[in-house]
């Protein structure tokens, strides 16, 4: 069976812990999309190219090849059979990253990638536009959201607990730009499917977010079961 979660809200309304902790106890495969645009710009900067060179950025998209590989605890992220998991993350690929992700035709290439690699598999994605663009048609769609203030505070105590010198009021300034930014994209925009069920993350823990976005996927999967037999 293939099943598709899709996972979208705002920074620090707890994407990205809420999908982990679900792929690790429901099984799911966790389509890390932000890796494959990540790999892009990777790719670019080996070839000393910036978001200037759209046009070779564009020309580059038809030699790579991406795979995500979960292996473990972790995803292996390769491209064009290197392990470029720990390459990706670091600074000069992270501050590349935003602008490339915006050229529309990388964004194509990668949604279109994106689906093929959740082909036959029971997924959970996340990010701003998964239920919206990537994958419209998924299983199930959730909105995470959460007050302003709530995301900033997150964000802020994860920055400390990593040993990042930033204070709240940056976060939150951050976190206020982030919003404006992403819901004002001109493609991939931040909002919320007609059909998505949204879960207010503000006043729950992580544990009981992760419970109740647990039942909404077996209650959905026991439905699409019965329709299929």
């Amino acid at each position: 069976m293939n099943f598709i979660v899709a996972v979208d809200g705002p920074a620090g309304s707890g994407k990205g812990t809420i999908t982990k902790r679900i792929e690790k106890e429901m099984g799911l495969v966790n389509l890390d999309t932000g890796a494959t645009y990540r790999c892009v710009a990777l790719q670019a900067l080996r070839h000393g190219l910036t978001v200037e060179n759209e046009s070779e950025i564009i020309d580059l998209l038809d030699d790579i090849d991406i795979k995500i590989e979960n292996e473990g605890e972790k995803d292996k992220i390769y491209l064009n059979g290197e392990d470029v998991s720990s390459e990706i993350r670091e600074t000069p690929v992270t501050n590349a990253v935003s602008p490339i992700s915006s050229i529309i035709p990388v964004r194509e290439k990668m949604i279109e990638l994106q689906r093929k690699l959740a082909e036959g598999k029971n997924v959970i994605v996340e990010g701003r536009d998964i239920g919206t663009v990537v994958f419209p048609n998924a299983d199930l769609k959730i909105y995470l959201d959460a007050d302003e203030s709530v995301r900033a505070k997150r964000r802020y105590e994860e920055s400390i607990k990593s040993g990042i010198d930033i204070s709240y009021e940056e976060v939150a300034e951050h976190i206020q730009w982030r919003d404006k930014n992403d819901k004002e994209k001109k493609f991939g925009a931040l909002k919320k499917a007609e059909d998505a069920i949204v879960v207010d993350t503000t006043n729950l823990t992580i544990d009981e977010v992760v419970e109740k976005i647990k039942e909404l996927i077996k209650e959905r999967m026991k439905m699409k079961n019965e329709c299929i037999t």
